[in-house]
């Protein structure tokens, strides 16, 4: 009893491919989209299997070696290819060890935000009123916030700690999905099979979960990706600041805070991680990007 949006249907329809096909052949035919798709499984992979690739332990340190350069200038070596830090401890490894930490907190802070907020839009969109009332002036109570120093301040009362941060950034970034989520429910509450339901007894419930929820995927995966990008970022900006993850932890903020320090004389203390942080971030939002465009019916006249 679910429903597709009409005009997304019809240009697939026109062109003799089911929704899902279309969706799939305008993904494929967006270069930069399979570009940050072989980006973000590349980086998967090094998070799965960083024991095993990564050529040292990250936190192994040796000051006969500090500050070792890459191996392709003067002075370096292959041994440690993308040099040292001031510890004498390999960037290549810490940099591996990094990307399991960053996407971890990505995918758990966007899963967390998403829960939370399509929880809250489902119950604001489909029953309205007072329920819809004080949920969008919580919502609006957090907007008035920026995210960072709210998650600053929650930080510092909880504690730094890896779960700690992705409970963090969850709380502070479930307010997109939950207007986007009540805005397609507010649009599809009235609809025909919505009344059917209601009319042969199915419960409220069971409206939400079996009829009203496959319908707000689409806008919730574009959303969880980008919220994924805007929750690497902000980890890494904690651990920068010291508020994230602890020392012992090895991420990408942390690697740029200990090497802000060099930038002028071991350049790559600080460069490598803040280029693999970039690279990541943006192949994420490309993605994000990419998903919007297929889940978009205008997408399907382009």
């Amino acid at each position: 009893m679910t429903v597709t949006s009409p005009p997304a249907a019809a240009p697939a329809a026109a062109a003799g491919l089911s929704p899902r096909a279309a969706a799939l052949r305008t993904l494929l035919r967006n270069r930069l989209a399979l570009a940050a798709l072989a980006v973000l499984a590349i980086m998967l992979l090094l998070a799965v299997l960083a024991p095993l690739i990564a050529p040292y332990d990250p936190n192994s340190q040796d000051l006969l070696l500090r500050l070792r350069p890459p191996a392709w200038q003067s002075g370096g070596s292959g041994s440690h290819p993308l040099g040292t830090d001031q510890l004498g401890r390999d960037m290549l490894s810490r940099v591996i060890y990094g990307t399991r930490v960053s996407l971890l907190v990505g995918a758990g802070a966007a899963l967390l935000a998403g829960f939370i907020g399509t929880a809250v839009g489902l119950t604001s969109g489909y029953f309205g009123g007072l329920p819809d009332r004080v949920l969008m002036r919580l919502a609006d109570v957090q907007l008035a916030f920026p995210a960072i120093l709210l998650a600053l301040a929650i930080v510092g009362f909880l504690g730094s700690g890896l779960w700690y941060v992705i409970l963090v950034l969850g709380i502070t970034g479930w307010v997109s999905y939950a207007r986007v989520v009540r805005s397609e429910v507010m649009s599809l509450r009235s609809r025909d099979f919505i009344t059917e339901a209601r009319a042969i007894g199915v419960t409220d419930g069971a409206i939400m979960r079996r009829h009203l929820l496959p319908n707000v995927m689409a806008p919730l995966a574009t959303i969880a990706t980008l919220h994924v990008a805007a929750a690497i970022v902000a980890e890494a900006s904690l651990s920068y600041l010291g508020l994230g993850v602890p020392r012992e932890t090895v991420t990408w903020g942390s690697m740029l805070a200990d090497g802000q320090l060099y930038l002028g004389t071991s350049w790559w203390v600080a460069v490598f991680p803040g280029l693999a942080l970039m690279v990541t971030s943006l192949a994420v939002n490309i993605t994000g990007d990419a998903l919007r465009d297929v889940a978009d019916p205008k997408a399907y006249r382009r």
